[in-house]
């Protein structure tokens, strides 16, 4: 069987630059590729696929680590990425979080154990597998929230100036007290959408907001109670704005057992606008975010830094836009 060091002695050139050229790699001159190619024809050289793909430590597959499969934020995320990398010729491994930072530092660790040739992580927010990441040589990008200490590349939306925007909108419709339902503390997505509902209330003149605000876990669980406590107390919000759709169902079910019509007696605009948003009877006021082109966006970044085209570390924002339904029309 004919070795890259007899390929090497034909063409006249390294070792090191026949990897170069068989890995196709653009640093090499073009007489120097012709002649290492030319070599290896004559030579009947072909490059061992498994061990070709132990020494450059990566395969063609990228893992994915979202936080909620079941959320259709992410699902649209995931599409954008897939879409992305099979056109590239790259398979994409699927992992759930949970939002759970053990499990995440889990499959950050698996997929460094399998030498993958990128990772894509919307990351918990909390201590998490970022330390893996920093201190490996696998790229990867940060999808929907930051990973401040691990470098890579990081693709965002503006949620803070789209959650300032729904909360002016609750107002200028007529609600008199917005209140908020938001994610755990430190998450930035969830303190990043609190702050814009602070601020939306202070650009309308409205100071003495924070007793109208619940934290819980982006589920539906723990909104359906947060929304029982606001609106059991002396005096509840009039409205609501919801950090994410899968949260959105769980104040839905709060206003239902409790006789509430959404629009007519509690205002109430979401994050992410699902597909059945606009089915509701009201529809359902909603923050879209571009979730597919996060996932688009973040696996192109991912692919120009596994080939090599694209040095520095990047953070694209995207933007979200305020589509108003009936939910936050008062009756």
């Amino acid at each position: 069987m004919t070795t890259i060091n007899e390929v090497a002695e034909r063409a006249g050139v390294s070792t090191a630059t026949v990897s170069r050229v068989l890995n196709g790699k653009d640093t090499v001159d073009s007489e120097l590729v012709a002649r290492v190619l030319t070599a290896a024809e004559e030579l009947g050289y072909r490059p061992n696929g498994p061990a070709r793909n132990l020494r450059r430590q990566k395969t063609p597959v990228l893992a994915l680590i979202i936080s909620d499969v079941e959320n259709p934020f992410f699902t649209a995320i995931s599409r954008g990425v897939e879409d992305v990398a099979h056109s590239a010729g790259y398979s994409v491994v699927l992992c759930n979080s949970d939002d759970d930072p053990d499990k995440e530092r889990s499959y950050v660790s698996v997929a460094l154990q399998e030498r993958v040739a990128g990772i894509l992580l919307s990351p918990t927010g909390r201590t998490s597998g970022s330390e893996l990441l920093s201190g490996s040589r696998i790229p990867f990008v940060a999808l929907d929230r930051p990973l401040p200490d691990a470098g890579g590349d990081t693709v965002l939306v503006d949620t803070r100036s789209a959650a300032e925007q729904a909360t002016r909108h609750l107002v200028e419709r007529g609600y008199r007290r917005p209140g908020c339902i938001t994610g755990p503390r430190g998450v930035p997505t969830a303190e990043e959408r609190l702050d814009g509902y602070l601020r939306g209330l202070r650009a309308v003149g409205q100071h003495d907001s924070e007793r109208l605000v619940r934290r819980c876990e982006f589920r539906a669980a723990g909104a359906r109670r947060a929304a029982q406590e606001l609106l059991d107390t002396e005096h509840p919000p009039d409205s609501l704005l919801v950090a994410n759709n899968v949260m959105a169902l769980g104040v839905m079910e709060t206003l239902a057992e409790k006789g509430l019509r959404a629009g007519d007696d509690v205002g109430m605009v979401a994050f992410d606008d699902a597909p059945w948003a606009g089915l509701l009877d009201p529809p359902l006021s909603v923050v879209a975010q571009p979730a597919y082109d996060i996932g688009t966006v973040g696996a192109q970044l991912l692919l120009d830094r596994i080939g090599e085209r694209r040095r520095g570390n990047t953070t694209t924002t995207l933007s979200a836009r305020l589509i108003a339904r009936a939910s936050s029309h008062p009756g």
